[in-house]
Formats: C-alpha cells, sequence, structure tokens
C-alpha cells in the first residue's frame, strides 16, 4: 500500500482571511455611514455647516468605483446615518414607530443616490456628475410619495455657509448641488494629488482608470492591460484608483482628471463669491413695521388641541399687551400683526365667542391681522386656515393651506395605519388642501403666506413672490414637536427663502421661535421657546426677482438633466465593455 502526501497550496494560505482584512470589510459601510451623520452635523441648530463637505468628501470615497448593488447599500447606510437622527423629532409624542418608518423610508432615495453615485463615478468628470445624481435624489423626493418630504434637503443646512448666495441663483437645488460638487471634488482633488505623489516615486506608466475603456472591478480599478507593455507588472495604488506600471517607459499622467477636480471645487466657490450681488436687503418698496405674536401653548405635545380657548385667549392677550405698549409709547405702532398657524383652533365662523374676542384684540391693536384658524365645515374636510382680519370689517379674506401634511393633517390609507399606530385616531377628521395662492393685502403690503410645511416646498413659496408678495410670513405651530431640533431646523429654511427670493420673512410661531429675517438671511429678532413673547420690527419691502425666482424649476431640470446624461453614459459604456469583452 502505497500513500500519497499532498502538499498544502501556499498561495492558498496566503489568501485565507485574516482579522485584519474581514475588519477592512467594514470600513467602507462605517465611512458611509459616518458620511450621513456628518450630513446631520451640519443642520441647524448647530453652525457647522461646513461639515457637509467632508460628509460629501467621505461619502465619495465610498461609493467611487464600487458596483450598483453597493452603492445602493451604502448609499443606504449614508441616509440612515442622516435621517435618523435628523428626523427623531417625528416621534416626539407619538413613539418611535413613525420616526424608524418615515426615517427608513426616506433613507432608500439616499441609497438610490448612492447607486446612480457609484455609477457615474467612473465617468470623466465623475463629481459633476455625482452631485447632480444627489439633487436627482432631492427632487424626486421632495415629490413622492404622498406629495413628497423634503425636509432634509441640503440646502436647508446652508443658512449659514460661504455657498448661501447661489440660493439666489437658482434655489435650493443649486444651492445643494454646489455643496455637494464641492464636497466630492474635495475627495477628488486628494485623490489626484497622492496619485501624483504615488507616481513620483515609480518609474514607468500611471494610468487613471477615468480614462480607461475597460470594465471596473470592485474596488473601482480598471481591468483594460491594452496601454502597457508586457514586460511590465501594473499595481493599483491604494485609495487612488490609478495604476502604476513599473518598467522602463517615462512616466506620464493625464492633466484632466486633476483640471475636473480642481474645478468642482472652485465653481462652486466662485459662483458663490459671483452671487454676493444678488444678496441684498435694501427697501426697494420702503419699510413696513410688522408685529409677529407668540402667544404660546398650555402644555407641551399632542394635547394642546384639548386647550385650544387657552392658546386663543393666549394670543389675544400678547395683543393687548401690544396695543397697551403702544398706546404707552413703550413699542413702536405696527401696520399689520401676525398671528401663528393654529392660533385659533376654534373656528370664529362657527363660534361667536372666538370671533368676539379676536375681534376685540384686533380693533385694540388698530391694524389688519392674520389669524391661523382651523375652519370646520359642516359637511367635508377641515381646512387649515389663515384669515385677514381688518379691525373695522372683521374678517376679509382667507388662504387655506395648500399643502397639508401626510399622517399630520391627514391620514392616507388610515385602516392600514392604524394596524401599525393608534394615534392616527387622534386626527379624527382629515384636512382639505386649498387650491389659491395666499397673498393678502395688509395696509398697502403685499404679505405672502406660506404655512409652516409649505416653507419646505419650493413651488409654495415661489408662488408667493410670483403673485406680488413684498414680505413672505410662515405662520408655524410647532408645539406638537416640544422641545426638539424641528423647529430651528424649519427657522433655517426660512432664512434659506429669504435669499432665495430676497424677501424679508416673518415667522410666527405658537411656542416658538418666532423670528424676523431681513432679506439678506440675518435674523434681526427671534423668541425663546415655549414663552409668551411679541416681536416688532422694520422690515425692508421688495418687489425685484432674483434669478431664481424668475427661473423657477428650470435649474432643478438642468441638474436633473445633468444627471441622467451621466447614468446614461455610463449605462452605455458598460454595455460597450460587456460586447468587447465577449469578442
Amino acid at each position: 500500500m502505497s500513500a500519497t502526501i499532498t502538499p498544502v497550496d501556499a498561495s492558498a494560505a496566503d489568501t485565507a482571511p485574516t482579522p485584519a482584512s474581514r475588519l477592512r470589510r467594514f470600513v467602507r459601510p462605517g465611512a458611509a455611514l459616518l458620511s450621513g451623520l456628518l450630513l446631520y452635523l451640519s443642520f441647524p441648530p448647530r453652525p457647522l455647516w461646513w461639515l457637509a463637505l467632508p460628509a460629501f468628501a467621505l461619502l465619495g470615497w465610498s461609493l467611487r468605483g464600487r458596483r450598483l448593488r453597493a452603492g445602493f447599500g451604502l448609499g443606504y447606510l449614508a441616509g440612515l446615518g442622516f435621517l435618523l437622527p435628523l428626523l427623531i423629532w417625528t416621534g416626539e409624542e407619538v413613539g418611535p414607530g413613525p420616526w424608524l418608518a418615515l426615517a427608513a423610508l426616506e433613507a432608500l432615495f439616499v441609497a438610490l443616490a448612492g447607486l446612480g453615485i457609484a455609477a457615474v463615478s467612473r465617468l470623466p468628470w465623475w463629481p459633476f456628475f455625482a452631485a447632480g445624481v444627489w439633487i436627482l435624489a432631492e427632487a424626486a423626493r421632495a415629490r413622492v410619495p404622498f406629495g413628497g418630504f423634503p425636509w432634509g434637503k441640503i440646502a436647508f443646512g446652508q443658512a449659514d455657509g460661504i455657498f448661501l448666495p447661489l440660493a439666489a441663483v437658482g434655489g435650493t437645488p443649486v444651492l445643494g448641488f454646489a455643496v455637494a460638487l464641492c464636497g466630492f471634488g474635495l475627495y477628488e482633488t486628494y485623490r489626484q494629488i497622492q496619485a501624483r505623489r504615488a507616481a513620483g516615486t515609480a518609474t514607468g506608466t500611471v494610468r487613471d482608470e477615468d480614462t480607461d475603456t475597460g470594465a471596473d472591478t470592485e474596488s473601482g480599478t480598471a481591468t483594460d492591460s491594452g496601454t502597457v507593455g508586457s514586460d511590465s507588472a501594473p499595481a493599483t495604488r491604494a485609495g487612488t484608483g490609478l495604476e502604476v506600471t513599473t518598467g522602463t517607459r517615462p512616466r506620464t499622467l493625464p492633466r484632466g482628471p486633476l483640471v475636473a477636480a480642481a474645478l468642482a471645487v472652485l465653481v462652486p466657490v466662485t459662483g458663490a463669491l459671483a452671487a454676493l450681488p444678488l444678496v441684498d436687503d435694501s427697501a426697494e418698496d420702503g419699510t413696513a413695521t410688522v408685529a409677529a405674536v407668540q402667544g404660546n401653548v398650555p402644555r407641551l405635545g399632542l394635547d394642546f388641541n384639548s386647550q385650544r380657548r387657552a392658546v386663543l385667549d393666549n394670543h389675544v392677550a400678547r395683543t393687548h399687551e401690544l396695543a397697551a405698549d403702544v398706546k404707552a409709547g413703550r413699542a413702536p405702532q405696527p401696520d399689520f400683526v401676525l398671528w401663528p398657524e393654529n392660533s385659533s383652533d376654534i373656528d370664529p365662523y362657527a363660534n361667536p365667542d372666538a370671533a368676539e374676542v379676536i375681534d376685540g384684540a384686533v380693533r385694540a391693536i388698530g391694524v389688519p391681522t392674520v389669524i391661523g384658524a382651523v375652519i370646520a365645515p359642516p359637511t367635508g374636510k377641515l381646512r387649515n386656515t389663515l384669515i385677514e382680519w381688518d379691525p373695522d370689517r372683521g374678517p376679509v379674506a382667507t388662504y387655506d393651506k395648500r399643502h397639508v401634511q401626510p399622517f399630520g393633517e391627514y391620514i392616507p390609507m388610515r385602516p392600514l395605519v392604524r394596524v401599525f399606530n393608534s394615534n392616527v385616531d387622534r386626527v379624527s377628521r382629515d384636512f382639505g388642501a386649498g387650491t389659491k395662492v395666499g397673498v393678502f393685502d395688509l395696509a398697502g403690503t403685499k404679505v405672502g403666506l406660506a404655512t409652516c410645511y409649505e416653507a419646505a416646498f419650493d413651488w409654495a413659496v415661489r408662488d408667493t413672490v410670483t403673485h406680488g408678495a413684498q414680505l413672505i410670513s410662515v405662520p408655524s405651530n410647532n408645539a406638537t414637536f416640544g422641545r426638539s431640533e424641528m423647529t430651528y431646523q424649519q427657522l433655517a429654511m426660512s432664512r434659506v427663502r429669504a435669499v432665495e427670493h430676497s424677501r424679508s420673512v416673518v415667522v410666527p410661531v405658537t411656542s416658538g421661535v418666532s423670528a424676523v429675517i431681513r432679506p439678506d438671511g440675518e435674523i434681526v429678532a427671534e423668541t425663546k421657546m415655549f414663552t409668551p413673547d411679541v416681536l416688532v420690527e422694520k422690515v425692508p419691502l421688495r418687489s425685484s426677482l432674483t434669478p431664481a425666482t424668475r427661473m423657477g424649476t428650470l435649474p432643478e431640470a438642468l441638474l436633473v438633466a445633468l444627471a441622467a446624461a451621466g447614468l446614461g453614459w455610463s449605462a452605455f459604456r458598460s454595455v460597450r465593455s460587456r460586447r468587447t469583452g465577449a469578442e
């Protein structure tokens, strides 16, 4: 009998996974998650807007050269890292279920962005296409499902940033594109610099995969070998995606990728500086003295509705106090007064006692006052209505909120949702949406109205300006979200809208934070949370239109087209590569 001893393959032993190699598998997922967390930290109330740049740089590193499936997964991790902490306020009073469901759903849009960025990352000038893909995902998220949820658009975290003037150029899409582009450009610049350092230590040819026609591998390195001699052994420089082929040939390195990387950083910065003249807070149409009343609520949470008479009385009392201060010379006489959303959840058309106390307060101050009310017709849906109340004629005009909040003001798929959360029955009667743009003529000043949640939607604010608004009001009610970051996130939106449309913005809130914002985005007065207060400020009135206001959705459409072009080009290259390989 004979025995055969089979030697162990040394190469197989060398390729056995080690603890270090296993750990490396989690580096990119960890980086993607961290990029999302950095995006969250760039949002108010923290003035850390600049963290969005390393966030996108890190996201670019995580996604560049990945396969589509990996891009989707990494993008989803980034989305969860971003949206889970950003939207935690949505579970403030109803538990974690709605919060987790919303964040998980919205993170899918970031996952799709990750897939698209991974696809276009193999193209020349990829940072431009990648930033376009991000805006494509934001555009989709702002429209679907249930009318969209644009909360967390990158632009809304840039109220204190150097890129803010770009809001006047092309609105939130251009502002968000600039931030993403600069972040991706920073990573690509670093990558190109590292590649050149690597080239300085080797003789041979350095080949950037962007110039390659071969298919990319999971590591993002091109595999086409037709550009080097057979006597040369290619090696990929870690972290650069560039192949350095050692041999006797002189080193070469294309300049195009470095130029593209530099432009990805310089274009948004230069564009923001060039847009500075569009940020103007001069008074084109004179000034108006406006008062914003914050009456406060009896207690935090969803149950504030059960104290609706107390909420109304609080706003009535603050208005009477303002009238007394004006009479005593302690406060200037306002031209008009703004109450918040839900300041009268008692229908003044159906309840004479509510109408009487409102009328008494308006007569005391003696100027037109905007009242936020819930109108309950005998049949049909409720209406979230702003009422223009004249001191002599009473209610003279109304605006019904056009974009009512799903799962807050109405419940889609109520029977199904009830299975997961019984709080849906707190909304026992759905609100209906209005159809007309809200612009009130208050003592000769045209005031555009965007109620609370509407401030997040580009069209809802822009419509008021194109219909003649010289000033914008965003009456809100944030009492159901307690002392969370929600009110600061929403306030930042109004600051961006001020610059986008070059209008003063007044934000009266039931429980705070109420604020007066100039057309340059500066907050000149604000209240504390859950404190009764009144703000009285003189603000500039303006009627000129910024490029963003004039062009409307055109800049967004162009950026979406850029993304579509990049995705199409990537698909074409992939198909061509497969055909070449098959031959």
